[in-house]
């Protein structure tokens, strides 16, 4: 158990390796900036007379590509009951058969480099004079910026230092959180988490066994996930293990399945197919509402008196456990007691720092994305 909020229970063999807790030492008391936003008196580039004067549009946009956008949807989706306000997300490239023009709406455009050039293409589109635009990107010469200054929008500041895929708990995903009327200070939970001592031992020994099973040759990470709201958490995981890790012919594959859905199209490859996969069974506990209709159940399937949909699926769930325990299939799991800022704010830093781990202790860079600049040189020669 990592706490009272987060039921974690590590894979089934134990892997001790002391060198994990040396570096966990050594990239907590360092200065790295990635570190310092997950921290409570992280100081945000932008002013809250800011915030006062944007929180009035309750349609917003979310503009960018990969960790710029990911972070806050992941964000969204998991505590999507309580955001009041409209949010619509575009960070893929898309055509359009109408853009809703009539209503205003907050662009909340966002690009590390701000050269990103399937985030301009997109803002592109949105932009018009009903509209308030804003900016966050470097505080350095580029695109993003000149168009701003063109625009007379407001720019926030991304932190030099944090790449994307990081960025979740900085300006980046903190701002959207601030205009969708969430505790901003509840997400930052790594003071807290780094004294405990339940948290340092799960962390420590989950990267152990990950490590022995990179080394048996399993690179496949398959995320059972029995809660739809968490399908955008694992969407901003799998970017941050694969950009992080996938390197030096190195890596680790995150594969987001859809529980228990999947029993019935991919759960058959997972119990007799490659031996290469590792899994992650996650479930969020909540209310037994959605309770089955007694009358329009017939005898043959009584079991199912009574029963709600929760139960049902947490059924399957427990289910499939017992039949990896049998086939000795490797697999952690997590289950959520409570769904709040706190709770996913614990979960960021959980998977930030088991991810910067695996890279230190694999021998690559966790911090960067050599490869993937290759295709943006390749894509501006084929259109310019």
């Amino acid at each position: 158990m990592i706490n009272s909020r987060i039921n974690f229970k590590n894979f089934r063999f134990k892997k001790r390796n002391l060198q994990i807790k040396k570096y966990l030492i050594e990239i907590t008391k360092s200065s790295n900036a990635i570190i310092n936003s997950l921290k409570k008196d992280y100081k945000y580039s932008y002013k809250k007379l800011l915030l006062r004067k944007l929180t009035k549009y309750q349609n917003l946009r979310v503009i960018g590509m990969g960790g710029s956008v990911l972070g806050f949807k992941a964000i969204h989706s998991f505590l999507f009951s309580k955001v009041k306000k409209k949010f619509t997300f575009h960070d893929n490239i898309e055509s359009f058969d109408k853009i809703d023009f009539k209503k205003k709406y907050l662009n909340i455009i966002i690009s590390k480099s701000g050269n990103t050039t399937e985030t301009i293409a997109n803002s592109n589109l949105f932009i018009n004079k009903k509209n308030e635009n804003i900016f966050v990107t470097e505080n350095k010469v580029n695109y993003l910026n000149k168009l701003a200054a063109k625009l007379k929008s407001d720019i926030i500041h991304h932190n030099n230092f944090i790449g994307g895929r990081y960025s979740v708990l900085s300006e980046v995903g903190m701002l959207p959180a601030e205009l969708a009327g969430l505790k901003v200070e509840n997400f930052k939970q790594f003071n807290n988490l780094i004294k405990n001592k339940k948290f340092i031992s799960s962390l420590v020994n989950n990267v152990s066994s990950i490590l022995h099973l990179v080394k048996k040759k399993k690179f496949n990470s398959i995320i059972l996930n029995y809660d739809k709201n968490s399908e955008d958490l694992f969407f901003w995981y799998q970017q941050l293990v694969a950009e992080s890790l996938g390197k030096k012919s190195k890596g680790i594959l995150p594969i987001i399945s859809n529980m228990p859905k999947d029993n019935h199209s991919l759960m058959q490859l997972y119990l007799d197919g490659f031996t290469n996969n590792f899994f992650t069974f996650f479930s969020v506990k909540e209310k037994n509402i959605n309770r089955l209709n007694n009358s329009l159940i017939l005898n043959e399937k009584k079991f199912l008196k009574n029963k709600s949909i929760q139960e049902i699926k947490l059924s399957q769930r427990k289910a499939t456990e017992r039949v990896f325990n049998k086939k000795l299939l490797p697999f952690r799991s997590f289950e959520i007691k409570k769904r709040d800022e706190r709770t996913i704010g614990e979960l960021f830093t959980f998977f930030i720092l088991e991810t910067i781990l695996l890279g230190k202790s694999l021998g690559v860079n966790p911090y960067d994305q050599p490869s993937v600049e290759l295709i943006k040189k390749e894509t501006k020669k084929i259109l310019a």
